[in-house]
């Protein structure tokens, strides 16, 4: 539990930070008090219907992808692939540095990417929006549960069916047993990266400031650093894991604006009245 503490202040920092930043939202107007009108129960269903749709999105949104969407996709392939050169040598470099990682260090990287510490802070995000009533926080719940949900279901699916063999193993970046149950093959993607990576993304993009942005992701980078140092995962295990996280949340978080779930950042149409003189006519004309 000592090791932990760090983590868990760190969360818990985190959360106060949201709180504070929408709070400071809400006191602008932009919001439109949806929640207030809303039953503890009517947005629980609200909320669970957009995780539900966020999921469905992260999945069925590369059947619609355009030239763009391709491109970036075939980016990260090919990125992938050219890091293969540099599996082995890396996997070397940061063998080499365990040793100098604080022992606290590598296992508040370890916890974080865990699914039950994770999910916890998930939850409890979305649980205090759900109090408070406050609309952003409990969107940023639903961001966290929803692509979190859909990141750890591919990357289990992947993991069993690609049969990637650990550097622990001894095998080598290029041995694969196909549709394998054991631990041991189940380097590809790396699902702590997934699970701590899509939580940094989604909570760092409430905020603007950088530094605080920063200090998120710093906390996010731990896990896949962490799995590095321990030799569970090679680089392109890693690197793919943190891609994938990206591209499932900023996805759910592009369906979640597109359909207009939440309202907390639109801002009212705001008329500007002008007066219109003319050959003959005078009048007051409102542009919004």
């Amino acid at each position: 539990m000592t090791y932990t503490k760090p983590l868990f202040l760190s969360i818990i920092f985190s959360l106060i930070t949201l709180v504070i930043h929408s709070q400071d939202i809400q006191k602008t107007g932009d919001s439109l008090e949806t929640s207030e009108k809303m039953s503890t129960w009517q947005m629980m269903k609200y909320d669970g219907l957009s995780i539900y749709g966020g999921v469905k999105n992260a999945y069925t949104r590369p059947l619609k992808w355009k030239g763009k969407d391709w491109a970036t996709f075939g980016g990260i392939m090919a990125g992938t692939a050219i890091l293969l050169a540099v599996d082995e040598p890396a996997n070397e470099y940061f063998a080499e540095q365990s040793e100098d990682i604080p022992t606290g260090v590598k296992e508040v990287g370890f916890r974080f990417g865990k699914p039950l510490l994770n999910y916890g802070l998930t939850t409890s995000v979305y649980a205090l929006g759900l109090i408070t009533k406050n609309e952003k926080i409990r969107k940023t719940g639903v961001l966290l549960i929803a692509s979190a949900t859909a990141g750890g279901l591919l990357q289990t699916v992947s993991k069993t069916l690609v049969g990637r063999a650990r550097p622990l193993t001894g095998e080598g970046n290029l041995s694969f047993r196909f549709y394998s149950s054991e631990a041991g093959y189940h380097s590809f993607p790396s699902g702590h990266t997934i699970l701590s990576f899509t939580t940094a993304h989604a909570i760092a993009k409430q905020f603007k400031n950088p530094y605080i942005k920063g200090g998120i992701y710093a906390i996010g980078l731990l896990s896949p650093v962490s799995r590095l140092w321990e030799g569970a995962h090679w680089l392109t295990d890693v690197v793919l894991g943190m891609a994938i996280s990206v591209v499932i949340v900023d996805g759910i978080d592009n369906y979640l604006k597109r359909t207009e779930r939440y309202a907390y950042n639109h801002k009212k149409n705001k008329i500007k009245w002008n007066l219109k003189l003319g050959a003959g006519q005078i009048g007051i004309v409102g542009s919004f």
